[in-house]
């Protein structure tokens, strides 16, 4: 298998976490999808830190980011494939 550059948890998940620091934009970046052992490939469309999670798929506003098969937050931003996931497109349910 070819370096794991972001993992998934569950086949469910919207996002995966980065596991690199040198995710860059532009770059195709291979993500090991754990629970059923299956490698999937998207393109970085920017800088990912380490531990911050990608889009595994578009995702309107209003929708929620999946990720471990649980629900982490609301939209806020639309997220397009390989968009950088974090507080300036997600936001908790919480409040």
């Amino acid at each position: 298998m070819s370096e794991t550059h972001f993992l998934v948890h569950d086949s469910s998940d919207s996002v995966g976490v980065v596991t690199v620091e040198s995710a860059k934009a532009g770059m195709d970046l291979t993500g090991w999808v754990m629970e059923n052992d299956a490698t999937i490939t998207i393109k970085a469309n920017h800088d990912i830190p380490l531990g911050h999670k990608i889009a595994l798929h578009d995702i309107a506003t209003g929708g929620t980011i999946l990720k471990y098969g649980h629900d982490i937050g609301k939209v806020v931003k639309d997220i397009t494939t390989g968009d950088h996931v974090h507080v300036h497109n997600v936001k908790t349910k919480r409040w």
